[in-house]
């Protein structure tokens, strides 16, 4: 295995461990002076609590999505992802400018993990999308490939939108959405070229869980791109944040329904824990910037303003919450992270 690094644009990768990675029954392990009774006693209780937040995290995701995909649709189109702009550029709340770098994103994001040329377009026949929303990207990809794309959403709500918009676009045959977990994905070993999870990650609980199972169903030789909100890397020397950026973050999450947060770092190192290749990552945080400025702007205007009071108390809340991610931007406490690598032949 090899990792590229180029120290120009990529993030420092100091070897770590992350105890948030790690699965309950290490974080919860019982002292070895238990009884064999009670330490079983304890995994059960410790599992059981795990299965119902997590079941409760399923639950508040699916029903965030349900109440605002179509807010966000109206308003900013079918990419619910962040726009790539270059570094200190002004766009207008009027300019097209921003749809336009929602789909730059995407380009950035094939030309990131070495999909340019046509020969490794050739490669692509097969793409899953990992956290689909309404499928902005999965219609994008097969287009762009020629390719069969599969996009998997916890949302009903956005899986039937995201196949009503392929069948009015001609692309049923192409593309199509179901309901799933990205956490145990229905889908055999190997199946996809490419494996596409455009802003979905910061929605896992078990972050190594998460990237097994994007492992698991690429194809040998396969492309993995995951495009993320992350915390910051912590420094050597460094055990967490520091308990305001922690606060901060916390405060996001109740809205958003984000579980623990994790660095580039950290996905780095799970990706390594698999023997994947050409491994790299980057910090495109600045390129992001006017993002959430602009998606402000837009909850502002008046036709903002009545889709969101006629959309629900989630969107409000949603709306509220915004200016904490400009914040944790400008502090440096949240990193806008990608991270691709090429599974093994």
């Amino acid at each position: 295995m090899k990792t590229t690094i180029a120290p120009s644009s990529l993030t420092s990768l100091p070897h770590r461990t992350n105890l948030s990675l790690r699965s309950s029954s290490l974080l919860f392990r019982s002292p070895s002076s238990m009884t064999t009774t009670t330490t079983s006693r304890g995994n059960m209780a410790v599992a059981a609590a795990a299965a119902t937040s997590t079941e409760a995290l399923r639950k508040g995701i699916a029903e965030f999505y349900n109440e605002t995909s179509g807010l966000w649709e109206e308003i900013w189109g079918d990419h619910m992802h962040h726009g790539f702009y270059e570094p200190d550029s002004s766009v207008q709340l009027s300019d097209s400018g921003h749809r336009d770098a929602q789909i730059r994103m995407i380009e950035e994001s094939l030309r990131f993990a070495g999909v340019t040329d046509e020969e490794e377009e050739k490669k692509i026949k097969k793409i899953v999308d990992v956290g689909c929303g309404i499928g902005g990207s999965s219609r994008y990809l097969a287009s762009k490939f020629g390719a069969e794309s599969i996009g998997i959403t916890l949302s009903p709500v956005q899986a039937k939108r995201a196949n009503d918009l392929a069948a009015a676009q001609s692309l049923s045959n192409k593309v199509s959405f179901q309901v799933a977990d990205a956490l145990d994905q229905p889908f055999e070993d190997g199946k996809f070229d490419l494996v596409w999870s455009m802003e979905s990650g910061e929605h896992m609980p078990d972050k190594a869980k998460f990237v097994k199972e994007l492992v698991r169903v690429a194809a040998p030789g396969g492309r993995i791109i995951i495009v993320t909100w992350c915390h910051r890397n912590l420094s050597a020397g460094e055990k967490a944040l520091q308990p305001w950026e922690q606060d901060l973050l916390d405060k996001i999450c109740k809205t958003f329904y984000l579980p623990a947060w994790c660095s580039t770092d950290d996905y780095v190192h799970l990706l390594e824990s698999h023997s994947l290749q050409d491994i790299k990552c980057a910090d495109w945080s600045e390129n992001v910037a006017p993002f959430w400025p602009a998606v402000i702007r837009t909850a502002l205007t008046w036709k903002g303003l009545v889709s969101l009071l006629r959309s629900g108390m989630k969107s409000i809340k949603g709306a509220l919450t915004m200016p904490l991610m400009i914040e944790g931007y400008k502090k440096g406490v949240i990193k806008f992270g990608i991270i691709t690598c090429k599974k093994p032949l």
